[in-house]
């Protein structure tokens, strides 16, 4: 309704300075294009996504500055009479050759904009030897508002002149808008001459050449994804970082860098297939992949890198056993059931490919620990249970069993809302509604429902003292890198250059006292909403009592803390080939769409001696993620090692067999040294 009234008062306020040239009228005349201009703010400021669609249909700000400008002309020509033609005949000339200086600049911009377009970017790595500099100003990049902006004093003294019927407004205006194109062309001209431009292409690769014989990376974790995933990757950071050895991040999307959470890994983004290749002789031995994508065909031709899949997380689905995982060279799990789920699956993953490994990331999620003032859930006694909903969103299959959002999820959260002693925690999947609208709709109706019951609840919320907002700055400042709004990538690898010595650690003390401060400052009888990045899902994990999901990763990471949990079948199957089909079912409370089961779900939570599937849930835990000892990141390092083994052999023997085919003749790469895993790196 709003877009359409903003349409239609554009639309209208150019029809009526349309006819006000035409058929001369002053008033009219200045206020159309006043209104015009207004409405230009509030598309800009309120409505972004109309000046996309105007773009679309070929009317946007360029086409509607310049059409405003014209009538204005018209205007001024048609009150004036023939005797005034020769008067504004050096306005008009002014206003075309503003025009014409716009298109250079753009033309200029673009040239500089590829200047500016290296064929690596990176993160956490000192880059300055590239020449890089702060960008043009924003307005200088994007036509539209630079028009706007420069164009202003021109309109101005054309309407200051329709006003007073004096040339000399427009003349002044015209002349403003002059001075400003002209100023703004040689800002870009300048950072064309060849001392303020970046490095090129060549001496980029180069420098990336120069920089891995340097660093000499032995693991590195490649990704490639879309915006909405990067979350895939960032669960994989802190292990990597705590490896033995060199890590690096390697990824495909020049806007995924900035995706990519705190980490002090070096980051290498390489968008060109060819720039890809040069890993082949770099010291590189083993590439981590925790999602598949179009991308990961390209880089898996390197023959001297061992690449291995450990997937972002482990489910039931058929997406965790996808025939894709046989094009590497070892798949890590978690556990036997990962284990016995390729076995079953028969995708072509041969069992002596499969390493356990655990799940390195659950070290943040704490294990249950008991209830230490005794059964709990009764808001008389000021105890509050609180129930994680964190349903899965509804996938690309259109499974009916993929979410339970859809058909019980709105059941579910009534059951709960519905319990004095229940305290909701509602965390959606991002991408919940992105392919089933129905699934989008049931979200907002979920959201509104809670909102709901806090107005019903409303009770004394703490006294703000202060201390969330220190600590959101605090992991902001250490998080975040000081660039300003208006930055391009080459800018920001100048700011993020190599980390300060010890942020890694910074950064984990000052999110567990955010999460603290967070958790505290929240009402203990209020519902909440969980869907901005922080509080992350183990953290959530470590305030709940139980959990309810769908057949998900989320269940076997859930497992790692000894909780209850249920599971919403929604799949159409009864409870028994529910479980039989899902083995992360089995230690788990079966919900019916219609939530019947919620009561008494709630009674074994609160009354522990109840719990009949705590047995059940210690040995699904070891049979999902493995044992607790060794620790999983020791798994993994010890995989890691193991894979980085193999790759050197490998080279070692393709190396050895080019000798023998073509002697005197180097082999393809040197042959990398074992690295001392103590080593600083």
């Amino acid at each position: 309704m709003v877009k359409a009234l903003v349409a239609a008062v554009l639309a209208a306020a150019f029809a009526a300075q349309a006819m006000a040239a035409l058929h001369p009228h002053v008033p009219l005349l200045l206020v159309a294009t006043a209104a015009s201009l207004a409405v230009e703010g509030v598309l800009y400021r309120w409505q972004r996504r109309m000046v996309s669609l105007f773009a679309k249909s070929h009317a946007d700000l360029t086409v509607r500055h310049v059409l405003r400008d014209l009538l204005l002309v018209v205007g001024l020509l048609r009150l004036g009479g023939q005797d005034r033609e020769t008067a504004y005949a050096p306005l008009v000339v002014g206003l075309l050759v503003f025009y014409a200086l716009h298109c250079a600049i753009q033309a200029v911009s673009v040239l500089v904009r590829r200047t500016r377009t290296l064929p690596v970017v990176t993160r956490n790595i000192d880059a300055s030897a590239l020449r890089l500099s702060p960008a043009p100003p924003v307005l200088l990049r994007r036509p539209g508002h630079r028009l706007l902006v420069f164009g202003l004093p021109a309109t101005a003294g054309l309407l200051a002149t329709t006003a007073t019927d004096q040339p000399g407004c427009a003349a002044f205006g015209i002349a403003a808008s002059l001075g400003l194109a002209l100023k703004g062309l040689s800002d870009l001209l300048v950072r064309l001459l060849p001392s303020r431009r970046p490095a090129s292409e060549q001496e980029v690769l180069d420098w990336l050449d120069a920089w891995l014989a340097e660093c000499k990376p032995t693991v590195g974790l490649y990704f490639s994804g879309g915006a909405s995933s990067a979350y895939q990757a960032n669960m994989w950071l802190e292990p990597l970082a705590k490896l033995d050895g060199r890590p690096l991040i390697v990824l495909r999307e020049r806007f995924m860098v900035q995706k990519i959470a705190a980490t002090d890994i070096p980051v290498l983004c390489l968008p060109k297939v060819s720039t890809l290749m040069r890993l082949e002789h770099s010291t590189l031995q083993v590439l981590i992949h925790p999602s598949n994508s179009g991308k990961t065909s390209q880089i898996l031709r390197i023959p001297t890198i061992k690449h291995t899949f450990v997937n972002h997380g482990e489910s039931d689905k058929l997406s965790s056993c996808n025939p894709y995982a046989k094009a590497y060279d070892e798949v890590w799990v978690a556990g036997p059931a990962a284990r016995e789920r390729y076995a079953a699956a028969e995708v072509g993953v041969e069992d002596k490919d499969v390493v356990e490994i655990g799940r390195p990331q659950l070290d943040a999620v704490r294990p249950y620990a008991g209830s230490a003032t005794g059964p709990r859930g009764g808001a008389a006694d000021g105890h509050r249970s609180t129930v994680l909903y964190a349903p899965t969103w509804e996938g690309w299959d259109g499974n009916p069993g993929n979410t339970s959002v859809i058909e019980a999820g709105e059941n579910l959260v009534r059951a709960l809302l519905a319990d004095p002693g229940v305290r909701l925690l509602y965390k959606p999947h991002p991408l919940t509604g992105s392919v089933d609208p129905r699934a989008g709709a049931a979200d907002l109706r979920i959201r509104e429902l809670v909102r709901a019951a806090n107005r019903e609840r409303a009770g004394e919320r703490p006294v703000p003292d202060g201390e969330l907002t220190l600590r959101t700055r605090e992991l902001d400042r250490l998080t975040t890198t000081d660039c300003r709004a208006g930055a391009d990538q080459v800018e920001r690898m100048l700011a993020q250059s190599a980390p300060e010595p010890g942020r890694a650690e910074a950064v984990a003390r000052a999110t567990a006292a955010w999460e603290e401060a967070y958790w505290a400052s929240l009402p203990e009888w209020e519902h909440q909403v969980v869907t901005d990045a922080r509080p992350t899902l183990y953290a959530c994990f470590n305030r709940a009592d139980l959990l309810i999901s769908d057949v998900s990763s989320v269940v076997s990471d859930f497992l790692a803390s000894g909780k209850p949990y249920a599971v919403a079948n929604t799949s159409g199957l009864t409870e028994e080939a529910f479980r039989e089909a899902f083995p992360t079912v089995r230690a788990a409370t079966v919900l019916t769409p219609d939530a019947a089961g919620v009561p008494g779900l709630l009674d074994a939570v609160r009354h522990p001696e109840r719990d009949e599937l705590a047995e059940a849930r210690t040995e699904l835990k070891r049979h999902l993620l493995g044992p607790d000892e060794p620790a999983s990141q020791d798994r993994f390092n010890e995989a890691v090692q193991a894979l980085c083994s193999a790759a050197r052999e490998h080279r070692a023997r393709m190396a050895e067999r080019l000798a023998a085919e073509f002697p005197g003749q180097r082999g393809p790469v040197e042959e990398v040294p074992e690295l001392d895993p103590t080593a600083e790196t």
